[in-house]
């Protein structure tokens, strides 16, 4: 997971686009526009976060660095 990587999906794309790269993913497909990463399960990884994080942003009224920590969080969580 690279921070970088999600602020530029956060900043370039719409929720709805991203539901779709993800799906696209999901499906092993291309998405309509660059996703960064090294592997499949890495670009969706950045999707899903980029998609977390515009939700975050929309239903708390958030800032980008407080809806990052929120998702990292929730990682950390599922990861232990």
């Amino acid at each position: 997971m690279k921070i970088p990587a999600i602020k530029r999906l956060v900043e370039s794309q719409t929720l709805a686009s991203l539901v779709e790269a993800e799906e696209a993913l999901l499906d092993e497909r291309q998405p309509d526009f660059e996703v960064e990463g090294e592997d499949e399960g890495e670009k969706l990884t950045h999707v899903f976060a980029a998609i977390f994080v515009l939700n975050h942003i929309q239903d708390h009224g958030s800032e980008f660095k407080d809806a990052l920590r929120e998702y990292t969080k929730k990682v950390r969580v599922s990861i232990s």
